[in-house]
């Protein structure tokens, strides 16, 4: 394992040039080429590199959002994962700092790895911290286990914006408070294991319907309401204290007219984040190569430059390292340098101090079966009907989503009821037979978790699903992202279970609410259009 010199020592060993590599964080990828991982090396070699952040793939990164490029799919991932990062750290000089983006797990990066629910289906678990903080030590066990020291999470951003199309469900919720007593259980949760955090994305992301990977969103929020709001859970984590804040790529006029992009604006890293929330850790970039902000500077290095200027530590996702060095050698003093290495090198300090402890590792299944039991959430119009459903010969319908449907098929082993499957081909099939029933039960698989394309559900299947709510006694069981209820078109007596997650152990349990052996215990953790939930 490599050893960190002190801060003192490394402070007089390295180069100006070495200390400016360290505040560089180039994005690595386990599907990289043989060609591609040796230019990573000689980059990590030469450029006294401090970081690296890993990615799927080239065709999964982030200005891929809209999936232009084919992902290529790799059931070696994980194997690959630990075999670049003991690659690249051998190439580095200086022990490199490995993050990654493990919001709700490594599998939102790495096949074959634990997954853990979406924050929006935590949020929906009702004053249960204990289990939040779980959830955050064992994703940090994960990381660990792989090699990795920096768990760039969890958002802390109030998604108040049903069609927020990046943000949505990495949320905890709408509710500040909630999302801040969630992302502090989580924090706990990392820190217990010694894995290092990134609260993201300052000043606030929650509140927009432009996806900042692809153009830039403005926040035309009073500066009152963002301090009430999309500020309030970073102040206060600030105050509990965090490792590192994120800078999302946002214009945010009240806080900085220029309507500078926040990544690049000294008023809001320096004047907002760094003074007046008195932040004193590091302030990482979200990913450089997002247009937002890439497109606004196409100069090779001048991003870089103008985002440390601004106040940035850690420019992650710098795609032009070289070029971004010598800008910042060319534009800063050396004590602003300086600044930035120490608190850098302090976080490596940190990090490699802790990677000696040891931590067991368990599977996620027995957690995830108390997380679905925690966050079950019945948004019931008309309760008395469900009883009602359930006791009848029911129709069991479901829209799937190329995942297996464990909840419809116990109902037809436990049941007796047949599962029909609800296709753009069936539709008329679908029709004949709901001729025959009063009662549907309606398992709904979301083809996306995001909103674009009405979550990947074809108009001519919502337009029967609605049809159905609106003539017959149709009780829901979602599997998703539970803004997907506001474009079913409900009558306040609708019934719905939002189970948020199609694991395993989610339909298991939510099968287990429907035959009245567990009690839904979650709370919406968003507010819906369409839709309330009772009180």
């Amino acid at each position: 394992m490599h050893s960190v010199l002190s801060y003192k020592e490394a402070s007089e060993k390295l180069t100006l040039k070495q200390k400016v590599g360290q505040l560089f964080m180039p994005a690595v990828f386990i599907n990289d080429t043989e060609e591609e991982v040796q230019q990573i090396e000689n980059l990590i070699r030469t450029q006294a590199i401090g970081s690296i952040c890993f990615f799927h793939s080239r065709a999964s990164a982030a200005t891929n959002f809209e999936g232009k490029k084919k992902v290529v799919h790799n059931e070696h991932s994980y194997n690959r994962l630990k075999q670049l990062i003991s690659r690249y750290q051998k190439a580095a000089e200086f022990p490199l700092l490995i993050a990654i983006d493990a919001e709700w797990g490594l599998a939102m990066r790495i096949e074959n790895t634990n997954q853990y629910p979406y924050a929006i289906t935590l949020g929906a678990i009702h004053e249960n911290s204990e289990l939040i903080f779980e959830v955050g030590k064992q994703i940090a066990m994960d990381c660990k286990e792989a090699g990795i020291h920096w768990n760039l999470a969890p958002v802390v951003d109030i998604n108040d914006n049903p069609k927020n199309p990046v943000i949505g469900y990495r949320s905890f919720g709408d509710d500040k408070n909630k999302v801040l007593s969630k992302a502090k259980a989580y924090l706990s949760g990392m820190e217990s294991v010694g894995v290092l955090n990134s609260i993201k994305h300052f000043p606030g992301h929650g509140d927009t319907a432009t996806d900042s990977h692809l153009g830039l969103p403005v926040i035309t929020k009073s500066k009152k309401k963002l301090q009430e709001n999309e500020l309030y859970p970073f102040s206060k984590l600030i105050k509990h204290g965090v490792d590192a804040v994120m800078v999302g790529h946002l214009a945010v006029p009240a806080l900085d007219d220029s309507e500078n992009p926040s990544t690049t604006s000294s008023k809001i890293i320096t004047d907002v984040l760094r003074t007046a929330l008195e932040f004193d850790g590091v302030i990482i970039s979200d990913a450089l190569n997002m247009y937002a902000v890439s497109k606004k500077f196409p100069q090779k290095g001048t991003l870089e430059s103008a985002a440390f200027i601004a106040g940035m530590d850690v420019m992650c996702f710098s795609e032009y390292v070289e070029e971004g060095i010598q800008q910042i050698i060319n534009s800063a003093t050396k004590e602003r340098i300086e600044a930035s290495f120490k608190r850098t090198w302090k976080l490596k300090e940190q990090a490699f101090a802790d990677a000696g402890q040891e931590h067991s590792i368990s599977s996620p299944l027995a957690l995830n079966k108390v997380l679905a039991q925690h966050s079950l959430t019945e948004l019931y119009g008309n309760a008395p009907i469900v009883e009602q459903i359930k006791k009848s010969n029911f129709l069991n319908l479901s829209v799937d989503n190329q995942k297996e449907n464990l909840f419809s098929a116990a109902i037809e082993k436990q049941n007796g009821q047949c599962h029909h499957q609800l296709e753009l081909n069936s539709i008329h099939e679908i029709r004949n037979l709901t001729a025959d029933h009063k009662n549907i039960v309606l398992a709904l698989f979301p083809p996306f978790v995001k909103p674009k394309n009405l979550f990947g559900l074809q108009p001519e299947i919502l337009g029967f699903i609605n049809e159905m709510v609106a003539q017959k006694n149709v009780l829901i069981y979602l599997f998703g992202n539970p803004y997907v209820l506001d474009i079913l078109e409900l009558n306040p007596s609708a019934n719905v279970v939002v189970a948020y997650q199609d694991f395993s152990e989610f339909q298991t349990e939510a099968y287990h609410h429907f035959t009245n052996q567990i009690e839904a215990k979650g709370k919406l953790p968003v507010k819906l259009q369409n839709y309330h939930e009772k009180i």
